[in-house]
């Protein structure tokens, strides 16, 4: 997994500067990898998440909103985006809104997961 932040899991992800205007932010982070989850580090159904995609072999780039200085306002534009009030986890593959953690669930049971990692390139097998 690759991490914003300074985290123990992963790698150093540093955001850059990509604008002021927080749902262009999310677009633009969540376009540039194959797999990207915006989470928070306390969040349990976050952690859920992380080790699924980690256990299937995909590594995801996981954005900690709360490591993050403008994190509250990557939240509200997840929000806005999710149309409700549980920002995180969200997952985007391949650039595209999968959702939060009861979309990615019901795609991996359902079996829709696994070819959409295959398309975005996070997934060779």
């Amino acid at each position: 997994m690759h991490y914003q932040g300074d985290y123990y899991w992963g790698y150093y992800m540093p955001t850059r500067s990509i604008g002021s205007d927080p749902m262009e932010r999310v677009v633009k982070l969540a376009s540039e990898k194959a797999v990207v989850i915006f989470s928070l580090s306390s969040c349990c159904m976050c952690h859920a998440v992380k080790r699924l995609f980690c256990g299937m072999g995909v590594n995801p780039t996981v954005y900690e909103l709360d490591q993050d200085p403008r994190g509250k306002d990557l939240e509200t534009a997840l929000m806005r985006l999710l149309g409700n009030s549980q920002p995180v986890p969200v997952v985007f593959i391949g650039g595209k809104l999968i959702g939060a953690m009861d979309r990615v669930m019901a795609s991996h049971i359902n079996g829709t997961l696994v070819p959409l990692l295959k398309e975005a390139g996070a997934l060779w097998l």
